[in-house]
């Protein structure tokens, strides 16, 4: 079993392991805002018993389900018990009304507990500063909960995380070190039948810390495009998407992408494959079909800026082949 820990970094306290839902009651006082959806709740309701409100957070876009929940929380501190669109949208409300940085008990391993990064909620001016989430509760028993097939594709946005924070030109020698680190936890959860599920959540945590520090690349431009353009599983995009993502970074930073993987048995592209064959080979739903959205997705991710951040940058071209081989599977 994964030992725990507790760290603080900067203005950010993570506590991690087996008993991190029991500081809980020590260094989060009752009456809070419990932002939430019915499956968390349950998976943790201790939580709900000690807030003052409960607010079921509604499926959408971040910044249009922010802006309908403007009113819900009463200025209350923030508590986001959930997924990555839970606690994204906990830290859009707590960037719109000037509060502090939520408290974040993630149930997936988006990685959004442990970033800045976020959507404003509709109407929040653009330079409004961002948020992040000031505690992280992180129980492998909730972050790595979800049923294989959703862990497998859930490992793969955290896989996309690292390998982006490994190879980024924007990266420091800390993130690309801990970068490495969560790539080698990654690749231990999933060697075996089984997944490793603490090592799993582990390695998630620290793909989420390292990315945060590199800022997002060229998977998560064509990932996060394709999932507004098309509404996509979040998941199930970034996994379907990687393996053919990770070939673009290795032709375009080869040194860079071979060290994120060196410990693995085999590449960094193996790896995702395997994810994306354990979680049941999603596709790209109606990019696969549809020419017109096709058409959408290219012209808008071709446009982003992480796209010229590596050598080589990526064409229009290079996009719609990429979305081609991961709608094919």
């Amino acid at each position: 079993m994964t030992r725990g820990f507790t760290h603080v970094d900067g203005d950010q306290r993570i506590v991690f392991g087996p008993d991190a839902l029991d500081a809980a009651a020590e260094l989060v006082p009752d009456g809070y805002a419990l932002l939430t959806t019915a499956r968390a709740s349950r998976s943790a309701p201790a939580f709900a018993e000690r807030a003052a409100v409960v607010v079921e957070v509604p499926a959408g876009a971040v910044d249009v389900v922010a802006a309908g929940l403007r009113d819900a929380h009463g200025g209350r501190r923030l508590v986001a018990l959930g997924g990555g669109r839970v606690v994204d949208v906990a830290k859009a409300l707590a960037a719109a009304d000037g509060l502090p940085g939520p408290v974040a008990v993630p149930t997936s391993l988006s990685g959004a507990e442990m970033t800045g990064v976020h959507r404003h909620a509709r109407g929040v001016p653009a330079d409004t500063p961002r948020s992040r989430a000031s505690l992280v509760l992180n129980a492998p028993s909730l972050s790595a909960s979800q049923p294989t097939e959703d862990l497998a594709a859930s490992s793969g946005n955290a896989l996309g995380h690292a390998v982006t924070a490994a190879s980024s030109p924007r990266s420091g020698p800390l993130a690309r070190a801990v970068a490495r680190e969560a790539i080698d936890h990654l690749g231990r959860a999933w060697s075996g039948e089984e997944p490793d599920r603490d090592e799993v959540a582990l390695g998630a945590l620290l793909a989420g810390w390292s990315v945060d520090r590199s800022g997002l690349g060229v998977h998560h431009a064509l990932a996060q495009t394709a999932v507004r353009t098309a509404e996509l599983s979040h998941a199930g995009t970034n996994v379907a998407l990687l393996p053919h993502t990770v070939r673009a970074l290795r032709e375009r930073l080869p040194r860079e992408v071979e060290a994120a993987g060196a410990a693995l048995p085999g590449t960094v592209e193996d790896l995702a494959g395997d994810l994306h064959r354990r979680a049941g080979s999603p596709g790209l739903g109606a990019l696969a079909s549809d020419d017109a959205l096709l058409d959408e997705a290219v012209a808008t991710a071709a446009g982003r800026a992480e796209l010229q951040d590596v050598p080589s940058p990526l064409t229009a071209d290079d996009v719609r082949e990429l979305y081609l081989r991961a709608a094919r599977g």
